[in-house]
């Protein structure tokens, strides 16, 4: 199996069975986000604690690619700190759309998204719950 197969198979089993699905009740920050291009919704529950995501959780509907960055996205982020967050977001969104050179060492699972950066109009796709985990940690 080339590489390549392996991260759409990944890409895939994550679309069908996302992990970290389903609702947040004691969520300290809640966000909605929504891709009016091809309406892609997902709403996004997470718990901080000292700066830290202790808990993440999504809904939501759309089509696989964003459904398995979402659910690859809460197994990223679970556990690590506001500040490893945001240089985790920088390192995806650069990704995608800067066709910046993909860091394995930071993204670890997240790299396989990198031949989405390839169909634009996926993009948007791949980074919308990293748009929503953004606009809910700003709140």
């Amino acid at each position: 199996m080339s590489l390549r197969e392996l991260y759409q198979e990944m890409i895939v089993d994550h679309g069908k069975q996302p992990r970290n699905f389903g609702l947040l009740p004691e969520a300290t920050h809640c966000e909605m986000g929504y891709n009016p291009l091809c309406g892609d919704k997902i709403t996004l529950y997470l718990v901080t604690n000292n700066g830290v995501i202790e808990s993440v959780r999504f809904e939501g509907v759309g089509c696989a690619i964003s459904v398995a960055s979402a659910s690859l996205m809460t197994e990223s982020i679970k556990g690590k700190s506001l500040g490893e967050v945001e240089t985790l977001f920088q390192a995806f969104h650069a990704l995608l759309t800067e066709g910046a050179e993909r860091d394995d060492a930071v993204l670890g699972k997240l790299a396989i998204f990198a031949g989405v950066a390839e169909f634009p109009i996926r993009v948007k796709c791949a980074t919308l719950a990293w748009h929503t985990l953004k606009a809910a940690l700003s709140k």
